[in-house]
């Protein structure tokens, strides 16, 4: 069962992970967008970097990760 603290406590992180991608491939997306990137990265690193366990510091950077291949994802099909 999913509990809305942890629901809450994931919309954070992929917020913090959102925001971060953000900053380091130089978007102009609203928090709006970087929470969603953030949440989608989050589970894309979380499949391609699941061997990083280190509590809250290893989902952040799962989520970065994750953001980051996201954005560049969406740069890649908007240019077509």
């Amino acid at each position: 069962m999913v509990s809305i603290i942890g629901f809450l406590i994931s919309l954070v992180i992929g917020g913090i992970c959102g925001w971060l991608a953000g900053i380091i491939m130089k978007t102009g997306y609203s928090l709006l967008v970087n929470v969603i990137l953030g949440v989608i990265g989050g589970v894309i690193g979380g499949i391609l970097l699941g061997f990083i366990g280190l509590g809250i510091v290893g989902d952040i950077i799962r989520g970065v990760v994750g953001s980051c291949i996201v954005i560049a994802v969406v740069r890649f099909i908007k240019k077509k």
